[in-house]
């Protein structure tokens, strides 16, 4: 543990910034809170105002990989039965936890609702949480929340998320690694696949990071006042299997390399495919994680007309998007830049028209409806799809810029 003295008093805003190079699950992100210096007894503290008996919190430390860590271990006696997003929201709004403590694990429950209501197809409200509707894993996401109080914490980040393969066990038997509510939460954020069998990133974690997290990608521009590893339940032997957590106070990003993220532009040149091959090819680049994906007209040796395909992305994802763009195009060849890029946080938030719920991807400088959220309503309710976006951004100014539901962090 690298701890600060004052760590509770700050001048400037406080970011704990998680570093998800071997996944993150509910006790990883609380042990790693803990080894950073929040307070157990805090934590503690907080937990009780839930009003529900039966459930101990520990620590142990611990060694993974060669790295010590510090392992949150909560115990319950919770029999296990499934609990719905409305439960557990009348659970946390009744409770005597603090407002921030209240409003972050509010909005980590309400995407992990949005989430399985997609998967499912069934009101969010309405929706059973199984394994992450447990005590064990409300003692987890609760925790955080307190832990980050503790800390001072007003900013959330994470880097590319870890994810494992194979597949996973749950209530529902055997799923795809990652399982689908996983992929879901992390709909909009950097994933990267590491080839080892197991859950690297589990739900409960996923819902952290899609429910806190304002920004993916590299660590933000901040001084750094103190560390933490949470243990996660095994060793690999590919690394060590930790969340590392960074506490920093932000510093003003200016129009300089240091203060910008890091990334990289991927371009390849093409003059013998298709407009549909090249249209799939942006697309299946963008659903890999790459920030953004585009098409630029050039004009190739002997006056042959040709197109180049742009993917701008964390330098993380270079060699799984190269091989996506060979795939695709079928393309000997592709090039990369490092640049630098200055990208404000966005959330997106959800309003409705019409019985439909639509995206809102908004930052300090604007709000936009979401294209495919709206044409998907504008098909259904067969009406234009200017009708549907006017609609939306109208609800969207009468909600006050803020949307019908809790904001979820995206990156791109």
């Amino acid at each position: 543990m690298n701890q600060a003295t004052s760590l509770n008093t700050a001048p400037r805003a406080r970011i704990a910034w998680f570093n998800c190079f071997a996944g993150i699950s509910g006790d990883m992100a609380l042990g790693a809170l803990l080894d950073a210096g929040a307070s157990i007894d805090a934590v503690r503290g907080a937990l009780e105002g839930l009003s529900v008996p039966g459930w101990t919190l520990g620590a142990e430390q611990t060694m993974r990989g060669g790295l010590a860590a510090l392992r949150a271990v909560v115990g319950t006696s919770d029999p296990g039965i499934p609990r719905n997003h409305a439960s557990i929201a009348e659970l946390l709004g009744a409770s005597s936890l603090e407002e921030g403590v209240k409003r972050r694990a509010l909005a980590v429950f309400a995407a992990l609702a949005d989430a399985e209501g997609r998967l499912h197809r069934e009101d969010p409200s309405k929706v059973h949480f199984h394994e992450v509707g447990s005590l064990d894993a409300i003692v987890d996401v609760v925790g955080v929340c307190a832990a980050l109080a503790d800390l001072g914490v007003g900013d959330v980040a994470c880097s590319s998320v870890a994810l494992g393969t194979g597949t996973v066990r749950c209530s529902h038997g055997l799923l795809p690694n990652p399982a689908p509510a996983v992929v879901e939460l992390l709909r909009g954020m950097s994933t990267h696949g590491i080839p080892t069998p197991y859950e690297l990133t589990t739900p409960t974690g996923a819902a952290l990071l899609a429910g806190l997290s304002a920004s993916c990608g590299p660590q933000p521009a901040m001084v750094g006042i103190a560390a933490g590893y949470g243990a996660g339940s095994r060793d690999l032997d590919e690394m060590p299997n930790v969340c590392q957590v960074v506490i920093g106070d932000a510093v003003e990003e200016g129009p300089s390399l240091s203060g910008g993220q890091p990334v990289v532009l991927l371009e390849t040149n093409l003059d013998d495919v298709t407009g549909e091959v090249l249209a799939g090819a942006a697309a299946a680049a963008l659903a890999e994680g790459a920030f953004d994906a585009w098409i630029s007209d050039a004009v190739m040796k002997k006056g042959r007309p040709a197109h180049v395909l742009h993917v701008l992305c964390d330098p993380a994802l270079v060699s799984g998007l190269v091989e996506l763009i060979r795939h695709q195009t079928a393309s000997p060849g592709v090039r990369a830049q490092t640049l630098t890029r200055w990208a404000a946080p966005r959330k997106i938030s959800w309003v409705e028209v019409g019985g439909h719920k639509i995206g809102i991807k908004h930052s300090r400088y604007g709000a936009k409806p979401e294209h495919d959220d709206a044409a998907a309503a504008a098909l259904a309710l067969g009406v234009p799809l200017r009708a549907v976006l006017d609609a939306a951004r109208r609800e969207w100014d009468l909600n006050g810029g803020n949307g019908g539901e809790d904001a979820q962090g995206v990156t791109g």
